[in-house]
């Protein structure tokens, strides 16, 4: 395993790799231009691929010399077989997809554990800018306006606990974190966190 500079990694990204086990099998969906990926394998030595739906993204990972190709989650994740992974994750993908519920059952049939990180449209920043301004919220996490936006699900802590729930799968581990990408360190009922959470990133497992 290499050093890593991690000064400047995103806050979600140190959380992933604290929840992946050195060695893994990892998948990562949605994995842009490799960054994730590449810090998974520098520091916690995983068999890393990959795949995104932007053909400059996976030219840009390919580059650094990762396993990644162009696919897409709501439409490539049947071709693998159950328990191809033992993680499966996707990093602010999910409320970019077209069926958030059919994803996640398909990560928890191909990766053994699925790590998730999103935006919590439930801040309480969010709900200010609705309730003042009357206008879609845009935020350092939600940095686009509602006419070029490529969230099409939007979802809060609350609703990834529901939708969890709904596809059996086991909460192993959450985080959620402030607007520093920091960890936000005391242990609260979801609806805190619902409130007061920037974003989050949960680690699953089939019940």
């Amino acid at each position: 395993m290499k050093k890593h500079d991690l000064s400047n990694v995103r806050g979600d990204h140190r959380i992933l790799c604290d929840f992946v086990a050195s060695g893994s099998r990892v998948l990562d969906i949605g994995c842009g231009t490799g960054e994730l990926l590449e810090l998974l394998i520098d520091t916690r030595g995983v068999d890393g691929r990959g795949f995104d739906t932007s053909q400059k993204g996976v030219n840009e990972a390919v580059a650094r010399g990762l396993s990644v190709v162009q696919g897409d989650a709501d439409n490539d994740l049947a071709a693998y077989p159950d328990d191809a992974f033992d993680y499966a994750i996707l990093s602010h993908t999910l409320q970019a997809t077209m069926d958030p519920k059919q994803v996640l059952e398909q990560l928890l049939r191909i990766g053994k554990k699925v790590v998730v990180s999103f935006p919590n449209f439930g801040h309480w920043r969010n709900r200010m800018q609705l309730l003042f301004n009357g206008r879609m919220p845009v935020t350092d996490y939600l940095p686009y306006e509602w006419y070029d936006t490529p969230n099409i699900h939007f979802c809060t802590i609350r609703d990834f606990v529901a939708l969890s729930e709904e596809v059996h799968a086991k909460v192993i581990k959450a985080e959620a974190l402030d607007a520093r990408g920091q960890r936000i360190g005391f242990n609260a009922p979801w609806w805190v966190w619902n409130l007061i959470g920037d974003q989050a990133v949960f680690l699953l497992e089939r019940k």
